[in-house]
Parts: structure tokens; sequence; C-alpha cells
């Protein structure tokens, strides 16, 4: 860097503008804290740093039937749901509620998707597409590490379900780089982005990423049975 440049890039200044500094040669440099990761993206950032058209669509996938939910998942958020509205923490709903339903749909899928809560996901740093993700689904039984991510999913913050489309389109890209450097041939990635009860589906082909023109609210004592077969449809496998 040269003399001017080094000290624009001073990160120690109060005023120091760090995303300047994105995907630039000397994005390197900057402190992990200061580097841009998937819960930095707004939607808007995501569209224009991933280089990514947006389109609004009714649904993301067609054909899903219904799929009843077994007696334990039911208990389960019967307690569950109670508890972590209580609690009123994305925590909270992220075991309570959303985990139990993404159990359900791996235990239905059997040994044909792995289910992955917590996972550090870093496939370009320089372009922000590194941190933790909230749960990824792989269309692999290879339970032990990922292999092949094609649905993420994010908790909301603060349960606004808008403000996590950045963060979840920032990961459906490194899921489809991520898959495309492993000659894994998986033409559609599929995102959500959920309060525990409202859901927002996206799918991403190509440069183009599709998002549902409304939230979708499940309740488990009236219409989960929805959910799973919806969820059931995104993992299936894709040839």
């Amino acid at each position: 860097m040269d003399a001017a440049t080094m000290h624009d890039f001073d990160f120690k200044q109060p005023d120091f503008d760090w995303r300047r500094f994105i995907g630039r040669p000397y994005h390197r440099y900057l402190p992990d804290k200061k580097r841009m990761a998937y819960n930095k993206f707004s939607l808007e950032e995501a569209l224009e740093r991933l280089d990514l058209q947006k389109q609004t669509i009714k649904s993301v996938a067609d054909g899903y039937k219904p799929q009843p939910p077994s007696e334990l998942l039911k208990k389960q958020l019967r307690r569950g749901t109670a508890r972590a509205i209580k609690m009123n923490t994305e925590k909270a709903r992220s075991e309570f509620i959303v985990a139990p339903i993404l159990l359900e749909i791996a235990e239905i899928r059997g040994e044909q998707i792995s289910f992955f809560s917590g996972v550090d996901f870093r496939v370009d740093a320089k372009r922000g597409l590194s941190g933790r993700c909230d749960f990824l689904i792989s269309l692999s039984s290879e339970a032990d590490f990922l292999t092949a991510p094609a649905v993420t999913i994010v908790e909301a913050k603060n349960e606004n379900v808008q403000n996590g489309l950045g963060q979840c389109v920032a990961e459906m890209v490194a899921a489809q780089i991520f898959n495309e450097r492993r000659g894994q041939n998986i033409k559609t990635i599929y995102g959500a982005v959920t309060s525990g009860l409202n859901w927002l589906f996206l799918k991403l082909e190509g440069q183009t990423v599709y998002i549902e023109e409304i939230e979708r609210v499940y309740d488990f004592e009236r219409n989960l049975d929805e959910l799973i077969g919806l969820l059931l449809r995104l993992t299936e496998a894709q040839n």
C-alpha cells in the first residue's frame, strides 16, 4: 500500500469505515472483527456485492404435500413454543421451535440428508462469505462434516424476518460456491428466515435469488403439516 492508502486504512481511527475495503486486496489485513460476515449483509448489500438479481415469486416450490407431524414433535412444540415466547430470545426460539422441526425433517429423510446447527462456514472471507450459520441442511448422509449444503436457515434477529434476508442470501451464495468447487451438481439452493412462527422462503439459481411475496405463519396446532411438507420438498435429492 502507498502512504495515502495506508493512512486511509488505519482501522484504529474512530471514524474508520472498514466497509470501503471489503473485497479489495488489503482486506486480509483487517482484524477478524472488522471483516464482513454473513450477518453483516443487508439485502441490498448482498445483491450488489454478490452480483445478484432479485425476483419476487409466490412460492419457491410447488407440488409438495402436507406431512402430519409426529406426536413427539407436537409435544415438543407445545411445550417449547410457550417457553420460547416467554423467554423471547433468538436462542430460545432456535432451540425450542426451529431445531425440533428440522430434526423431524432429518429423521424422516433418514440417510438422505444431514443437519448442522451453529456450524462455522468459511467459504470466501475476502467477499464476506464467512461466519457461523444458524442451520444448514446437506443433501448427503455424511454427518461428521459438511459436504453438500442445499438449505440454509437463518434465525430472524429481533423477530424481524426481513432483516435476515441479507444474511440468508449471503449464506446461500456461499453454499453455491462451496458445491461448485467440489463438483456437487446442486442446481438450486434454498433458504429461509424464521422467527420460529413466521417463515420467509428463498431460492438461488445461478445469479438470481427468488424471494417469496409474503411471510408464512405456521402454528403447530393448525398448519404445521404444511411446513413439514414444504421442508421435505426442499430437501429432496437434486439430479
